[in-house]
């Protein structure tokens, strides 16, 4: 359900992908502008939904944002293609993740906040504007996407981390597994329990909410 409501964008096809990539790859090697602007173009966007997601912080993502394509300007000469671009990425997108939340805890001495507004990141914003669309449809659409999004706030980070990177940004369980260092066991395990886990989380609140509506409202 998540990945229906939440996925990012059309793919391409995996041959086209890998031969655009080798030729992207070469070219920022070059130190092409051009490319440069092309690299951004192409993963800005979901690095920073990526990211949002497992900060829930727009401010952090941001800044991961700008750290993440830093580190791929200065170490472009070390890719090796052993993966494709997307992981390696993702997998640099995931470590600074990880170093941002080290940082809050160790210099701001509190937790992160969990309720930050999903719908308020541009990245994360789908095109509803459809004219044939009711206005009833599209209240639903936001209604189910903020549950989803609160949902999985509230659920472990180290969960929620395998299920935003399957069922959302859309990666294959080996991809997975090469961009968080753990076995292809642990992959499935943490998605599976993670699902559970958003599951449970949306029964609560879609029981909570129908309750609410359900209290009349005293005359003032």
């Amino acid at each position: 359900m998540a990945a229906s409501i939440l996925h990012l964008g059309p793919e391409r096809p995996a041959d086209a992908t890998e031969a655009e990539d080798l030729q992207l790859v070469e070219s920022l090697r070059l130190g092409s502008e051009a490319a440069y602007e092309e690299l951004l173009g192409r993963f800005q966007q979901s690095v920073y939904a990526l990211a949002f997601r497992l900060l829930t912080d727009k401010a952090e993502a941001s800044d991961v944002v700008q750290e993440v394509f830093l580190k791929v300007f200065r170490n472009i000469s070390s890719f090796r293609a052993q993966s494709s671009l997307r992981t390696w990425i993702y997998r640099i997108t995931v470590n600074e993740a990880h170093n941002a939340k080290r940082w809050f805890f160790r210099h701001r001495g509190r937790e992160i906040e969990l309720d930050t507004a999903p719908e308020d990141a541009p990245a994360l914003r789908e095109s509803i504007s459809d004219g044939s669309r009711s206005p009833f449809e599209i209240t639903l659409d936001q209604e189910q996407r903020q549950l989803i999004e609160a949902a999985l706030d509230r659920i472990n980070p180290v969960f929620r981390e395998a299920v935003v990177l399957r069922d959302i940004t859309d990666l294959s369980y080996d991809e997975i597994a090469e961009i968080l260092g753990v076995s292809l066991g642990t992959v499935k395990s943490r998605i599976l329990r993670g699902r559970e886990a958003l599951r449970e989380e949306l029964v609560g609140s879609l029981q909570s909410n129908r309750s609410l509506r359900l209290v009349p409202k005293t005359a003032e």
